[in-house]
């Protein structure tokens, strides 16, 4: 996506400087990780800055790694948008970079609760509810909605989407706990949804024939087009203009703050174009 800052809010005032200290408080257990494994360990804090950090010299990132060109599991490996720019806040920041798996509708509970990791980093949208229960750093990439059903499926067609997936009897997948529920439950409300924990598992749905179409972002439905999927097609899209960010328990505003900063930085040196067009093609 070029020229995609010109998209965003405002940015956030650049950090002064790169060399950030944070230091670390203990959250508990540590999860399967990549990247060396973490324990937690004794709490303390940065007097300088008063960054939290699970773990001294890292930052952990929650995210559920099924939601390609953001993130996926290939051979062991976190690849994707979100995965490419955890590692490179990381960097800024000085720090070593893990992510641990969660479940999508379990991420910003993760969060708020603590102990799991500092920060999520999922493909996630900013939204009023969520807004409620964790702080979001500025947005990275703006995101809309889509919908997909086999594609010799003639009774629903791009003429008429929007009047025949709002039927009784029509089933619609979704990721549990994601803004594409959200949105098939606002727009078809007489259709019936079926909740998956993993989008994959959403689209696999459909495949089988245990649902009728598939809804969520936009940039997620097309890699799914393009890779596994390609007996579905996209019937109905929407301009929601999804903000995704990073998600920070609101008891870690310092974390958040220099994750900000990096963001910054990212956008004005141009990593954050070069990490977009890398992953979205």
């Amino acid at each position: 996506m070029k020229n995609f800052k010109a998209m965003l809010k405002a940015p956030v005032a650049l950090a002064a400087t790169c060399a950030l200290a944070l230091g670390l408080t203990a959250c508990g257990g540590a999860p399967a990780t990549e990247g060396t494994g973490s324990a937690a360990g004794s709490a303390t804090t940065d007097q300088a800055t008063g960054s939290l950090t699970m773990t001294d010299g890292t930052i952990t990132f929650a995210t559920s790694p099924d939601y390609p060109p953001f993130e996926n599991l290939e051979d062991g490996e976190y690849v994707g948008l979100d995965m490419d720019l955890g590692r490179a806040i990381a960097e800024e920041l000085g720090l070593e970079c893990e992510y641990t798996n969660i479940d999508f509708d379990g991420i910003i509970p993760a969060i708020v609760a603590g102990g799991q990791a500092d920060a999520g980093l999922s493909g996630i949208s900013i939204t009023p509810e969520r807004e409620d229960q964790v702080d979001f750093s500025e947005p990275y990439y703006v995101d809309n909605q889509a919908v997909a059903v086999m594609a010799d499926n003639a009774d629903i067609t791009e003429d008429n989407a929007a009047e025949a997936l709002n039927q009784e009897g029509v089933k619609i997948a979704v990721q549990s706990g994601s803004t594409g529920e959200s949105f098939a439950a606002e727009n078809f409300p007489n259709a019936e949804l079926v909740s998956f924990p993993n989008f994959t598992d959403a689209f696999a749905a459909v495949n089988s024939g245990q649902a009728v179409a598939v809804c969520g972002n936009s940039a997620v439905v097309s890699q799914m087009l393009s890779g596994a999927y390609t007996d579905l097609h996209t019937v109905y899209t929407s301009a929601t203009g999804e903000e995704y960010a990073i998600a920070v328990s609101k008891d870690n505003p310092e974390l958040l703050a220099k994750i900000n900063d990096a963001i910054a930085n990212l956008q004005e040196d141009g990593t954050l174009d070069e990490l977009i067009a890398k992953n979205m093609g």
